[in-house]
């Protein structure tokens, strides 16, 4: 099975201040953008250019999403949501649900 081709185009942006997060839809860094939405964001986050962990299925933190999840995001597949806060997997952990610090 071969996958789909999409058109696509990239682009950096300099996010110097909250007010440019808050532009941007940025709620982290990095923070991917498809189509002008971050199919990573977790409702309600408020913008932020702090550092932003992504966790996968098994709520192992890294530093961008994983390639997999970036495939489903890419095919237009829902990417599943991060945990919230109530669910946290990591009893004890001192990151916000999107993988945010302090």
């Amino acid at each position: 099975m071969t996958a789909a081709r999409r058109a696509s185009s990239r682009s950096a942006a300099r996010v110097r201040d909250e007010a440019d997060a808050a532009r941007w839809g940025m709620t982290g860094s990095p923070t991917v953008l498809l189509d002008g939405a971050d199919p990573f964001a977790v409702a309600g986050a408020p913008a932020s250019v702090s550092c932003r962990l992504y966790r996968d299925a098994d709520c192992h933190a890294e530093g961008a999403p994983t390639v997999q999840a970036l495939r489903r995001a890419l095919s237009g597949t829902r990417v599943p949501q991060p945990v919230t806060a109530a669910q946290e997997c990591c009893d004890g952990n001192v990151l916000d649900p999107i993988g945010r610090s302090g």
